[in-house]
């Protein structure tokens, strides 16, 4: 990485996390492309990516980034011109490109080593779709590119004088004749601030216009003011440059290309019919907006230029090669609308993740204290109507609303999680021969940064088992009569206050009687052993379970899934096992929304303080005997309604103490399971409902079932979080009483 001292060194990140984004949008262009899109906007996104990463990369000396990026767009020219309709084939090229892409910017940034051979053959690939007549035509435009030329003066011995014996009329002196405006064009610039905070500067752009022609550059620093007042992050200064080339206006503005919306730029064709040399220096007044400079100019230039008469087409043309600033200022300015609107535009912040997490611990610190201020308050026997409690509630909303606020900055759109899943599908899809597709679903599901930085490797884990073992051979899956093509669903959706990802196929589903075999072979669970079907699924959770016979570059399913499984739960997640043999596997994961701050109810058992997690909360009940059947001694369900739910006691599930034997008057918690199952847990008494911050135990602390993080109360207590789905899977396993579905409320 560049030294922290260089003042590239903030640009050159900037160009890398620019980079990100350009790679997203190529990721969902190309996507777009293969499921059919024939919008020609489509192909021009994918372009204009490459090209900004490519145009960036030259500008900080990264050749190998550039060679690539610029074989690359040559190719997506051809399809941008109508000249290559891509195939199926060409279209995987394109996403090995993008992913071989992503590779070079990551490497480039990390000062890494290049993958020559990767990047050879994938050069090789890209040239056979060009074909040779492409290439050819590619490197003589770049050898032309190279060529200095230089007109020669060409001189003809000729007689313009008078003469007596000559046919010839006669002809004033050359210098008399008047000389034809030189051909050009006048460039006025103005960076917005938004430009230099993008990484951007005016220099490049400047070079650019004089690589195209010769130019002269006016700096205009009427606007910058003292030094005292200066404002390093505001820009002040403009530019005029007047340039003399032959090209066209389309390649004067391409310099501006990286900048456009960013800056107030006015391109004219520099002629002596419509640019007074009077005119320039009132034009490029950095104090006035450009586009106001040339309503101005019309306006008062609009009495001469009308004529009595309608002006016909061919001066309507005329007309319009001259002025041509309507088709520009389309194109980089912005519309009156919408300067009178600037709401419309929203501003990118970049901040480093280091501030964010100071910002959330001191949130937390905030919550905490006003738990303390609230309970003392409560103490002091103060009227509930008084100044300080008012005071109070419009503190804790505050609070509620600043923690919201925080929240919402760390959250993000797994969006960047699933795009980096198409390419593990496409890699194990190709290690192992199958032609899979991935369908992704809930894109903009936002979650906690911190959760989607971690999910990243269960995750991959879970999709090339997906691949490898729970999809079947082309064969296999046109005997079974499926679609040749394999699919593997990544979906994710917010329910009940957390945020469930589902990874499923249209495989074969897991072969029960296999896995059976193969743990009783292993000796994970004795030969006689009964066991549904649930919990031969969860055999395959158990470390050093493997069903795959053949060791491969990929892993069988099962293989690492208690890593799968410690991981999600180290989130303070779930994760959960639904098979239909011959239809497919979907594995179901449940992750808290964020892992700062969390609502809470506080209960007591047993002279403890707990903590559950309020949205797994459905109802609070008081029991009477009646209500109460014993299914077997020490398996109890309750009555709701018009079902009956398992009952567990809690402080007898922690550890805490005997069970409750007489549960007259005993305040119940109806909890809803991950499956969507309910069940009930008895406690002794509720004491308040209150934002709680989670402080995540160490490693160094035990591990114990049903516990998954702590906090500090009001009055500085420290408080357990429960994981009640933990707490009753384990009540379920030692009772033998099923959680009830949640449309029946019957006992299984």
């Amino acid at each position: 990485m560049s030294d922290s001292n260089d003042p590239m060194a903030e640009i050159r990140a900037s160009f890398f996390i620019e980079c990100e984004e350009l790679l997203e949008a190529l990721q969902d262009g190309l996507q777009a492309l293969d499921d059919g899109d024939e919008d020609p906007e489509t192909i021009n996104i994918v372009f204009r990516a490459v090209h900004s990463i490519k145009g960036g990369a030259g500008a900080f000396g990264l050749e190998a980034l550039v060679r690539f990026a610029h074989r690359f767009e040559t190719v997506l020219d051809e399809v941008r011109a109508g000249r290559m309709s891509p195939d199926s084939d060409a279209r995987k090229i394109f996403f090995q490109c993008a992913d071989h892409l992503s590779d070079l910017v990551r490497i480039s940034r990390d000062d890494g080593n290049l993958p020559d051979d990767e990047t050879a053959s994938l050069l090789a690939s890209l040239n056979g779709l060009l074909g040779d007549a492409g290439i050819e035509e590619e490197d003589e435009a770049a050898e032309e590119e190279e060529i200095d030329f230089q007109p020669a003066t060409l001189s003809l011995d000729l007689d313009l004088g008078g003469d007596e014996d000559s046919d010839v009329p006669d002809l004033p002196p050359l210098d008399s004749l008047p000389v034809a405006a030189p051909e050009g064009f006048i460039v006025r610039f103005k960076p917005d601030n938004d430009l230099f905070e993008t990484g951007n500067e005016p220099f490049h752009m400047l070079r650019a216009l004089d690589e195209l022609g010769k130019c002269t550059v006016t700096c205009h620093l009427d606007d910058l003011p003292d030094l005292d007042t200066l404002a390093a992050e505001t820009s002040y200064l403009s530019w005029t440059v007047e340039i003399e080339t032959d090209v066209e206006e389309a390649e004067i503005a391409a310099a501006f290309e990286f900048v456009d919306g960013l800056c107030t730029l006015d391109i004219k064709k520099k002629n002596s019919d419509e640019v007074a040399p009077a005119d320039l220096p009132q034009a490029a007044k950095p104090a006035e907006p450009i586009s106001e400079n040339v309503k101005n100019e019309s306006e008062e230039t609009a009495p001469q230029a009308v004529a009595p008469q309608p002006p016909g087409p061919e001066e309507a043309d005329a007309a319009q090669e001259l002025d041509p600033k309507p088709q520009m200022a389309q194109k980089t300015q912005p519309s009156a609308a919408k300067q009178g609107a600037p709401a419309a535009a929203k501003s990118v912040v970049r901040v480093d993740l280091d501030r964010i997490e100071r910002l959330v611990n001191l949130v937390g610190e905030l919550v905490i204290n006003q738990a303390m201020l609230s309970q003392s308050l409560e103490r002091s026997g103060l009227s509930p109507h008084s100044d300080a409690m008012n005071g109070l509630e419009e503190f804790q909303r505050l609070t509620r609303d600043i923690q919201d606020s925080v929240m919402m900055i760390r959250a993000q759109p797994v969006k960047s999680l699933f795009q980096r899943m198409s390419r593990i599908v496409r890699e194990a899809s190709a290690a192992v021969n199958k032609d899979v597709r991935l369908m992704t679903e809930g894109e903009s599901t936002e979650v906690d940064k911190t959760v989607i930085e971690r999910l990243a490797d269960p995750l991959t884990h879970m999709i090339r088992n997906a691949v490898d073992h729970g999809l079947e051979s082309s064969e296999e899956r046109i005997a079974a009569g499926k679609p040749e093509q394999g699919r593997v669903n990544l979906t994710a959706a917010h329910r009940s206050g957390r945020v469930v990802i589902e990874v499923s196929d249209d495989g074969g589903g897991i072969n029960r009687p296999k896995v059976l075999q193969i743990a009783i072979d292993k000796g994970l669970i004795s030969a006689d052993a009964t066991l549904s079907d649930t919990e031969i699924d969860n055999l395959l959770f158990l470390p050093g379970f493997s069903t795959a016979s053949v060791v491969s570059d990929l892993s069988g399913r099962g293989v690492g899934m208690d890593v799968v499984r410690t991981s999600i739960q180290a989130l303070g997640g779930r994760i959960s096992i639904s098979s239909i043999p011959g239809e497919g596997t979907t594995f179901s994961i449940s992750l808290p929304l964020t892992l700062a701050v969390l609502d809470g109810m506080v209960v007591q058992v047993a002279d403890e303080t707990l903590v559950l997690p309020l949205n797994v909360v459905i109802e609070t009940l008081t029991l009477t005997n009646k209500d109460v059947e014993m299914v077997r001694p020490g398996s109890h369900v309750v009555r709701v309604r018009s079902g009956f739910v398992p009952l567990f006691d809690l402080g007898k599930e922690l550890g805490y103490r005997e069970p409750v034997d007489d549960h007259e008057g005993s305040v119940v918690l109806l909890i809803a399971h991950e499956d969507g199952g309910r069940a009930a847990l008895i406690i002794d008494s509720i004491q308040d409902q209150r934002q709680v911050v989670i402080k995540g135990l160490d490693d160094s602390f035990y591990r114990a079932p049903g516990i998954a993080a702590a906090t500090i109360l009001g009055d500085g207590q420290i408080a357990l979080i429960l994981d009640t789905s933990d707490i009753i899977t384990n009540a379920i396993s030692s009772s033998g009483v099923a959680v009830s579905p949640a449309n029946t409320g019957q006992t299984a």
